[in-house]
């Protein structure tokens, strides 16, 4: 679709932290030539202005920056297409619902949403507007991702009776989301929604189904208060200035990350944010161990668990079918030394970068009555998740086609938003949750 100026469509960027940048990066070096870079709007003028840095040194003039109670009307100056959301979870739809009653589609970051009543204001804004969300689930962009989906669309294990999924964060990943914002379930939903809604997505749209029935149970067994319990509590509530963090090894050092001090240290000032909390400091209001059980549509189920306080990072995946079965096992690092666990997973700011430790992924196929036999994935890459972040931008940005058919709508997002809310619910009730009672999305 041409955008407003005839040819080049014209993006805008709300929330400036370092997510934002995968997409800027995109727009600005990757797809240059098919999309224009008009605008970022924010909270805080201190990280826009960041951001404007950084354009120049990918050789790109900076773009007019709009604080965010002036959303609305950045819209119309800078005649904007598409706005791309990558604030934080909570506000998703303070954006979204406003660009598309102004007659823009949207690229949201996952999850599309928090909770049930924000959910039904996208969709109802969807249907209201006929426009587009896209939500930025790049799992679905990754070789080995895409390898399973064809292995089981093939048929080649029959029909799936049921999954087996289990995703480890390691101590250095797993830790970072209780520094963060992500810390208040209020702010993100947890992590069965903000992180496993990743996961969640997957299995619909490789079992090609829905979600109706969530049973979970988990607790925040070792980050936040419950660390004094296993010995790893330090009395400091920040890193920054603080002695008492002088050897933690779970401490994130903003000023040793010119990028992070540049987009948080520096920018503090402006909003109180703390970007170096202390994972075992009070007020963690997630849970970091999780077990879930689903009943889909199809009649299959699926056993999940998420752990983010592992050694090492990776996850297994296992179906079930009629014919037989099908294993995928991906070890993303295989441990964390203690100099790098105050670090981020790869890069500075999301895996950009090959992390250092070893990595390996299988896919196996398991069929009665024959040997297994392993399925060779090309494509692989150790950059951008596997190299889906490049994948899905260049068919979000750059008109490639998608013949997998691995663009997520926004029906896509509130299905995997509620497979996340109804195991929050049926953690605080102590019983099965039919997805229909949240929310009905038929």
């Amino acid at each position: 679709m041409p955008g407003s100026d005839g040819g080049r469509k014209r993006y805008a960027v709300v929330g400036t932290g370092a997510r934002a940048e995968m997409f800027v990066r995109a727009l600005v070096v990757d797809h240059r030539d098919s999309a224009d870079l008009v605008a970022f709007a924010d909270v805080n003028q201190a990280r826009m202005d960041a951001h404007n840095r950084w354009l120049t040194h990918l050789g790109r003039p900076p773009v007019p920056t709009y604080r965010a109670a002036d959303f609305a009307a950045m819209l119309d100056r800078e005649r904007v297409d598409t706005v791309l959301v990558t604030t934080v979870d909570r506000t998703h739809d303070e954006y979204i619902v406003p660009a598309l009653r102004s007659g823009r589609d949207v690229v949201t970051e996952k999850p599309m949403t928090v909770d049930a009543p924000r959910c039904r204001r996208i969709l109802d804004a969807v249907a209201d507007t006929g426009r587009q969300v896209s939500v930025a689930f790049n799992y679905r962009y990754n070789p080995l991702f895409a390898a399973v989906r064809r292995v089981l669309a093939d048929g080649e294990i029959g029909e799936i009776g049921s999954v087996h999924f289990e995703w480890l964060l390691d101590v250095r990943h797993g830790a970072d989301y209780f520094r963060r914002w992500h810390r208040e379930k209020a702010n993100s939903g947890g992590l069965l929604v903000h992180k496993a809604g990743h996961h969640f997505d997957l299995v619909n749209w490789w079992l090609n189904s829905a979600p109706t029935q969530v049973y979970a149970d988990g607790r925040l067994f070792f980050y936040g208060e419950s660390g004094r319990r296993h010995g790893y509590a330090r009395d400091y509530d920040r890193v920054h200035a603080s002695p008492a963090a002088d050897g933690d090894p779970f401490a994130l050092r903003l000023a040793g990350h010119p990028r992070l001090r540049e987009l948080y240290l520096d920018a503090e000032h402006e909003d109180g944010y703390h970007r170096d909390r202390n994972v075992f400091a009070p007020g963690v209001t997630i849970e970091d161990d999780m077990a879930v059980l689903v009943r889909y549509a199809s009649g299959a189920t699926m056993t999940y668990h998420l752990t983010a306080y592992a050694p090492w990072e990776g996850y297994r995946v296992m179906f079930n079918g009629s014919r037989g079965r099908l294993e995928l096992d991906v070890v993303e690092s295989d441990f964390v030394s203690p100099a790098a666990a105050g670090a981020l997973k790869g890069a500075a700011l999301h895996g950009a970068e090959a992390a250092v430790e070893s990595g390996s992924a299988t896919l196996t196929l398991r069929p009665f009555w024959a040997p297994p036999r392993q399925i060779p994935v090309p494509g692989q890459s150790r950059t951008g998740h596997g190299g889906a972040d490049a994948r899905m931008t260049a068919v979000l940005f750059g008109g490639e086609r998608d013949p997998l058919g691995r663009g997520a709508t926004a029906r896509d997002g509130a299905l995997a938003l509620l497979t996340g809310l109804a195991a929050n619910r049926s953690m605080e009730t102590g019983r099965p949750v039919r997805v229909a009672d949240l929310l009905d999305v038929s």
